[in-house]
């Protein structure tokens, strides 16, 4: 048992020097150039509950606006479309396709610092009760708003990690 542990010890210990010697930082680190847009993103007002959601998720990602030095703005875009029949012929579940196109501005030159566009899918039952039927579409546009965000969050932070 103890020179299971010790082998252990030993080939975390060399994987954590072999990290460090190719310059591994963490993404969120300190230094990181992406630690400095924390606090620094103002959002465009959200019009509908998908932008707002979509708002939300980015605000959980780089932080509430302090001082803000960027403009995020995004265009999204949706399509819901059935892809399942019960016995009945009636609709059994909805596929949904999302898109956001967007653009982070300098607020002072108005110059754009870095843009792009990500897309993803998600479904939803269309059976069940009355509630089922309020609640699973909200819930599906909710987890694909999210979905969205996190590849935006990925890609800008990509972005200005590669600005060093």
């Amino acid at each position: 048992m103890s020179l299971y542990n010790r082998t252990t010890t030993l080939l975390i210990g060399g994987a954590l020097c072999a990290l460090s010697a190719c310059g591994f930082e963490p993404i969120y680190g300190t230094n990181s150039q992406t630690s400095k847009l924390q606090g620094k993103i103002a959002y465009f007002e959200p019009d509908t509950r998908e932008e707002y959601n979509l708002v939300q998720d980015l605000k959980t990602q780089f932080g509430d606006t302090g001082k803000p030095e960027y403009l995020f703005q995004a265009e999204l875009s949706t399509t819901e479309n059935p892809i399942g029949r019960a016995r009945d012929t009636s609709i059994a579940r909805y596929h949904i396709v999302g898109s956001a196109q967007y653009t982070l501005r300098e607020i002072n030159t108005g110059e754009i610092v870095h843009s792009g566009d990500v897309s993803s899918f998600t479904a939803y039952s269309a059976t069940g009760s009355t509630i089922d039927a309020i609640t699973n579409p909200r819930d599906a546009y909710r987890r694909l708003m999210n979905i969205l965000a996190s590849k935006i969050a990925t890609k800008t932070t990509a972005f200005f990690e590669d600005q060093k």
